[in-house]
């Protein structure tokens, strides 16, 4: 509470303690990007689908909400590398690594992740890049909230080629993308000279359309991509479903991918 009032003072606006998962706490703009169930469910997904490892990549890690869950759920001597563009988000990931005690095992690039060239290669890289073209909807005035939601500084394909830069022989690519976008967003990431191995939707409750998808990637694959069971989040009276409740309890996330402690 102590760094929050400092912080505050050196931002010049409010700021909140959420819960992400486990005893991981993290700052976050009252009026900024927050955080939310996309970037949850991506986190659960990369650790539900790769094998330990001892390092990960996060690309346009924003304040950390998939790269420091995946470090949560991951073993004790892993490491985290996280890339981000913007300078309020860098502040506070800062402050999140910070505050929770995990200087030590990540290290953050304040850099724009198209030009992002590392001289090592990673087993497991998460992302959850912007959802729309620019020209696609009115962008918002808050700066944050526009480069998170807005391709202003990349798509998804170019997430996927910082990715093929700098994937292991046999690491994973880990990301989601909305539904409606499926096809535009798969030709993306194929261009970029990736294979997209299984993909599933996230339906928001039973009986809607899905709301986004989360992506494996690789180097190299055979056979077509595997479409999994959809996840749904809540059933037809609004509940949370027994396997979104399974969720919550293994990763700590709250009902909606954040457990709000303001």
């Amino acid at each position: 509470m102590e760094y929050q009032a400092q912080l505050e003072t050196v931002m010049g606006e409010p700021l909140t303690v959420s819960g992400l998962c486990g005893p991981l706490r993290i700052f976050q703009r009252v009026k900024g990007h927050r955080h939310s169930i996309d970037d949850a469910t991506t986190a659960w997904y990369a650790l539900q689908k790769s094998p330990p490892v001892s390092k990960a990549l996060d690309l346009g890690s924003g304040v950390g909400t998939v790269g420091l869950a995946v470090l949560w759920g991951s073993s004790e001597q892993a490491m985290l590398t996280c890339i981000e563009a913007q300078a309020v988000s860098i502040t506070l990931l800062r402050a999140n690594i910070e505050c929770n005690g995990l200087r030590d095992r990540v290290s953050v690039h304040h850099a724009d992740l198209r030009e992002l060239n590392l001289p090592e290669k990673f087993p497991l890289i998460t992302g959850s890049p912007p959802y729309f073209p620019a020209h696609t909807g009115v962008i918002p005035e808050d700066r944050q909230k526009a480069y998170a939601r807005f391709e202003l500084r990349g798509d998804v394909g170019d997430y996927a080629k910082a990715a093929k830069r700098h994937l292991a022989e046999e690491g994973i690519f880990v990301y989601c993308f909305p539904d409606r976008q499926k096809h535009r967003g798969l030709q993306l990431v194929t261009e970029a000279g990736l294979k997209i191995v299984t993909v599933r939707e996230v339906i928001p409750r039973l009986g809607k359309e899905p709301l986004f998808s989360l992506y494996v990637a690789r180097l190299s694959g055979a056979g077509p991509c595997v479409e999994e069971p959809p996840l749904i989040v809540r059933d037809g009276a609004g509940k949370l479903t027994p396997e979104m409740l399974a969720i919550r309890r293994s990763r700590g996330f709250g009902p909606e991918g954040c457990n709000l402690l303001e």
